[in-house]
Parts: structure tokens; sequence; C-alpha cells
């Protein structure tokens, strides 16, 4: 009998197999805990506690400090995370190697989140910006342009290494095309295909209100910018086509950014 293969961009048991990614399955018409990710900040220091400057009240934290915050917010009815990793001591590179290293503060928070928090969904932004020594998304030619093929490549590798540490959705915010369906394929490979699910950030437009976040994550530029791989301010229609184009098979929306998509 030969094989039957599964097609990752057809696989929709992802999308759904937690009981808050079910919820999102439906249609968002109000405001509950469940469609609002709660973004977290995460420090290599295990122990660490830092107030970030351009956000009031923000904090990044070590994983001793964040799980006594989570579970009183996750009493008060908190379902879901998102997870940025940021690294101080670890040394950055061109291909961002500590993205997915076993010493990286995501990957080895994962594991203690899902024992101590059960019920917690658990998403972790997939991007090589606070990795990379030259603060970009991707991977760079000896020109400083964007490596398409190896960026994408790399991208799969570190949501894959996510998936596998833990994580129930890998959230992609890179821009690069076609990094959706390399990560699809990466999970059906390891059989993973309906257990972690795909939040895809299909339209995000270039702007400077990402000004905090890249304060926060120390994951600046260190020259030039990314207008090059997000998209322009008032592109509707590419955005539109940009949608569409994702491979993608379920979608839903959230409270995070607006075109995210989970499969």
């Amino acid at each position: 009998m030969s094989q039957l293969y599964v097609s990752a961009e057809h696989v929709l048991q992802g999308g759904y197999h937690h009981a808050t990614l079910r919820r999102l399955q439906e249609p968002n018409t109000t405001i509950e805990p469940h469609n609002i990710m709660y973004p977290v900040f995460l420090l290599e220091d295990d122990n660490a506690k830092q107030e970030v400057a351009s956000m009031p009240n923000v904090y990044r934290y070590g994983i001793n400090e964040l799980i006594p915050v989570l579970k009183d917010l996750v009493a008060k009815g908190l379902k879901s995370i998102l997870i940025f990793g940021i690294i101080e001591t670890l040394p950055k590179d061109p291909t961002g190697s500590h993205a997915d290293s076993a010493q990286n503060p995501v990957i080895r928070a994962l594991p203690r989140l899902r024992a101590e928090l059960p019920s917690l969904l658990l998403a972790c932004d997939v991007c090589l910006c606070p990795y990379t020594s030259h603060g970009h998304c991707g991977l760079l030619t000896d020109s400083g342009a964007i490596d398409h093929a190896a960026s994408v490549k790399r991208i799969a590798e570190v949501a894959l290494a996510y998936a596998l540490a833990g994580a129930q959705i890998v959230a992609p915010s890179d821009m690069m095309d076609n990094r959706i369906k390399a990560i699809k394929e990466a999970l059906v490979s390891v059989k993973l295909q309906n257990q972690v699910s795909l939040l895809s950030y299909s339209c995000k437009f270039a702007s400077s209100m990402y000004g905090p976040f890249r304060d926060t994550m120390k994951s600046s530029p260190m020259s030039g910018d990314r207008k090059c791989y997000q998209l322009p301010p008032g592109a509707a229609a590419l955005a539109a086509r940009a949608a569409v184009s994702t491979r993608t098979t379920r979608t839903t929306r959230t409270l995070y950014i607006n075109f995210n998509r989970i499969n």
C-alpha cells in the first residue's frame, strides 16, 4: 500500500487543537479574554526584571519572575500569551544562531510554562531580528539585500524549534514571502501539523509605531530599514494580495495586529 501524503496547506486541525483556539475560530464580535493575547518579553537571565523606558508599566522578565505574574493573570482570566525572546549576553551573529539554540530563553522557558500553566495558550514570535548582528528579520547577501531562500529556510528552522520545545502557536512576524508554507511543511515533517498553529502576519505595514517594541526587544536594524520587506503604508491593494497569497487554511481575528491569521 502506498504511503499517504499530508499536504501542508490542507491541514486544518492545527487551527483548533486547543480550547482557546477553538473559541478563536468563532466569529469574534466582542472583546473577551479568549481573543486578546498578552505580550511577554522574556530575558535570558531567569531572575531579572527590567522596566521598559519607552512603554511605562511594561517589563521584561526572566522566567522565574514571569511565572508568578502569569499565574496571577491566569487566575483573573488570561487565556493566551505571545512570547518575545531577548538576548543580552549571548552573542548575535549574521544568521541568528541563538534564535533556536539550547540557551535561547524562549526554548528554555516553554517546558516550564507548559508544566506550571497548563491551560495557558502559548504563542511564540518567530523572527531573526532580536538575534542577528545586523538587526534585520532575514538573512542578508554580501550586498546587504535580503537573501530570500536562506531567510525562509532559517525562519522555518526557528519555528520548528519552538514547536518542539512546547509552543502551541508559532507566529512568524518577519514578512518574508512563502515562509508560511515552509513552516507548515516543517511541522508536517515531525507530525506536529495538528498540534501547533500558525499565526501569520499576512499584512504588516512598515511603521514608526513599532519603535517601542524594537526598543523593548533590542532589535532595531544596525543599518537601513525594513521597508523592503514590510508593506508600504497605505498599500491596501498590495495588502489584500498578500493576504490572499498567504498559504493558509483557516483564518480568525485577534486583537494583536490587523490581518493576522491562525492556521
